[in-house]
């Protein structure tokens, strides 16, 4: 088996061990601090989040299996970001380094999309996933001034 297929098959895998592995952070959440935060008007629904976050690790996952070899060794390093962001935030109740979290996912991401620049369906589906991290890092920016 060659490396290329290797990578094309271990990255969508590690992709949706991360989704797995930050969503665990949610059995050790204690809600009440959360609900009791000073969110934005822009926070949606809490129930949204179990129908978008499937689909951005989906599209992480295509993006993985489509350019493997060329994106690795920057995409291994933002699964780790993207799967302790939920235990920074969540389990451990740290919203400024989980904004740190957050600004370093878009660093990386960004070399991602350079990586891709001609590389049209993955340029696309990466920049749906980067736009909603500007989002949050927008709701997190209203959430830190208010704090």
């Amino acid at each position: 088996m060659s490396r290329e297929l290797i990578l094309r098959i271990s990255l969508p895998v590690l992709t949706f061990l991360a989704a797995w592995l930050g969503g665990l952070s949610t059995y050790y959440t204690d809600w009440s601090w959360y609900e009791s935060l000073n969110k934005s008007s822009l926070n949606p629904p809490n129930y949204l989040f179990g129908i978008v976050w499937p689909i951005l690790y989906t599209l992480m996952a295509i993006v993985s299996f489509l350019h493997a070899k060329l994106i690795y060794k920057w995409y291994i390093p933002q699964l780790l970001l993207n799967s302790a962001w939920s235990w920074l935030f969540f389990a451990q109740q740290q919203p400024e380094i989980a904004f740190i979290d957050i600004l370093a996912l878009i660093g990386i991401n960004l070399v991602i999309l350079m990586k891709l620049k001609v590389r049209v369906l993955g340029l696309a589906l990466l920049c749906i996933y980067l736009i909603y991290f500007g989002y949050l890092l927008l709701r997190f920016s209203i959430y830190l001034s208010l704090y």
